[in-house]
């Protein structure tokens, strides 16, 4: 039985980053994927008629210097760094993001009534994540933030979309810097013409000339150990034994995951049933990516689209060729859109072929795409584990989790380890430090 001192599971981002610190302090190590390709949720989808789509609209917009250069030297320098345009769709209205920062906009009369039930905002944000505020469902921050008629016409409807539940199942322990708060000056400014709006908090960003998303993250499979198709079915946590579907077994000394939660405690030998029942109640949703390849690439000048429509199927959209031009034929444009379910609060319950068509027909109706334009690429695809929902049940549930999983020596690291809302260089710096951690203990 092959001896592994470090293992690494899953080649997403946080799998890279510890695989990368792990190489970097010459530690003898494997990385092992269950898919054929590395990157996991970050790869990227090279069709053979030259559309290139990723598993969601991915860009780095990270400020961490060192993962700005880590990603810049895997490509040599060939990237595309833009200023990011992002819009809203509202009632046949196409309207600058964020909502709250551009109320200019909007309906005089929608105006008015927004600025008089606004609310001058109080100090709480740095509090988000304490216990008084995991209390606090996300409804009532929303509408003691923005003011009941900003809050049920825009976020709420968003929110049910993109979260699968009422935003009254949901804490606010994941919102950080994702929702401004304006002043009642910066609200009332915003709604006059001719002045300059309030920037999102994502404004540049930086990717790959060509090849997708995942280009930035190629090169870790020539430089790093990384065994791919290597699905684990069965961790030993006592005799440290790991067994893979392919009926290989190694022992390990050290197990850094990156593996969902809720599938890593399935794969344990001996879990607790509670720690099981636990694991259970993590709720996440999925995302069905539909992936449309058109014959014009004057689609949109926005590169990503919320939708505040109840009756819009789609949470949002993003245009991979106005990230880089490489990512569709000359003249061809392309269109992902997102739609989310989940097990716990929307199962899905339609089919691929379905969302296709339905997406086509919102597209339609809502004047991105013309009757006229030719499909010339239609593809869904599923995105098994996409966001973590942050409900009620997630807070003791996942103490339960990690509690159990630090007993047993087992580490843990990304957005489905760590169970948070990671971005991309986020997830991959936590790799980063449950290896360091591994190698300092």
């Amino acid at each position: 039985m092959e001896e592994v001192p470090f293992v690494v599971l899953g080649s997403g981002m946080a799998g890279l980053g510890a695989s990368y610190a792990l190489n970097s302090a010459g530690a003898s190590f494997v990385c092992y994927e269950k898919n054929s390709y590395v990157g996991g949720h970050s790869r990227s989808i090279r069709y053979s008629n030259g559309f290139v789509f990723d598993e969601g609209g991915h860009i780095s917009f990270t400020k961490n210097t060192q993962v700005q250069q880590i990603l810049a030297e895997n490509v040599l320098g060939e990237f595309v760094e833009s200023r990011l345009i992002i819009d809203n769709h509202w009632q046949g209205r196409r309207l600058p993001h964020p909502i709250q920062n551009n109320l200019r906009h909007l309906p005089p009369e929608l105006i008015v009534q927004i600025i008089a039930d606004y609310k001058q905002p109080e100090p709480p944000l740095a509090a988000i994540g304490t216990d008084a505020t995991s209390k606090q469902t996300y409804a009532n921050w929303l509408i003691s933030s923005y003011g009941p008629t900003f809050a049920k016409t825009f976020p709420m409807v968003y929110g049910k979309k993109y979260h699968t539940t009422e935003t009254e199942n949901l804490t606010t322990d994941w919102i950080g810097p994702r929702m401004y708060r304006p002043t009642i000056q910066e609200l009332v400014r915003s709604a006059l013409p001719d002045t300059t709006p309030i920037p999102n908090y994502i404004d540049h960003f930086r990717y790959p000339s060509s090849g997708g998303f995942s280009s930035f993250l190629d090169p870790f499979a020539k430089r790093l150990d990384i065994r791919l198709n290597k699905r684990v079915t069965y961790l030993d946590p006592v005799t440290r034994i790991l067994q893979f579907a392919d009926g290989d077994r190694i022992a390990y000394g050290t197990v850094i995951s990156s593996i969902p939660l809720p599938d890593l405690i399935s794969l344990i030998s001996g879990v607790p049933d509670d720690v099981l029942a636990s694991s259970r109640k993590l709720a996440f949703s999925t995302a069905w990516l539909v992936n449309l390849g058109v014959d014009r690439a004057d689609l949109s000048d926005a590169m990503v689209t919320y939708f505040y429509d109840d009756d819009v199927l789609l949470s949002r959209i993003n245009m991979p060729h106005l990230f880089s031009n490489q990512n569709a034929p000359d003249g061809c444009g392309t269109i992902q859109a997102e739609i989310y379910f989940s097990d716990k609060y929307k199962p899905f319950f339609d089919s691929p072929q379905r969302l296709i068509d339905r997406t086509i027909a919102d597209l339609r109706r809502c004047n991105i795409l013309r009757p006229q334009d030719q499909i010339l690429l239609a593809d869904a695809i599923m995105s098994r584990y996409a966001n973590v929902i942050y409900d009620f049940d997630r807070t003791d549930a996942l103490r339960d989790v990690h509690g159990y999983l630090n007993d047993v020596g087992i580490r843990y690291c990304g957005r489905f380890g760590n169970w948070d809302h990671a971005w991309t260089d986020e997830a991959f710096v936590s790799g980063e430090e449950s290896a360091k951690a591994a190698l300092g203990s």
